[in-house]
């Protein structure tokens, strides 16, 4: 009898422990890791691709130029 009382006063006392249990899931968005995500070497190749289209772009206007003050006479 002495066992059952005992074993009815735990079971009570963890029933109020769980009806008083705070919720602990923690539902905040994972912190982000930039440097896994930022790819250098991408970045350097658009970088030199970008570099490229700048150097074709004067040598295109350079071209046009020289055609527009010649009055479209090239001189290959």
């Amino acid at each position: 009898m002495q066992g059952q009382r005992t074993w009815e006063k735990a079971y009570q006392h963890h029933r109020r422990k769980v009806q008083d249990a705070q919720p602990l899931v923690d539902t905040r968005a994972p912190l982000s890791l930039s440097h896994l995500h930022l790819k250098l070497k991408k970045l350097k190749l658009e970088e030199e691709h970008l570099a490229v289209i700048d150097r074709d772009n004067r040598l295109l206007l350079e071209r046009v130029s020289c055609i527009m003050r010649t009055r479209g006479q090239m001189h290959m």
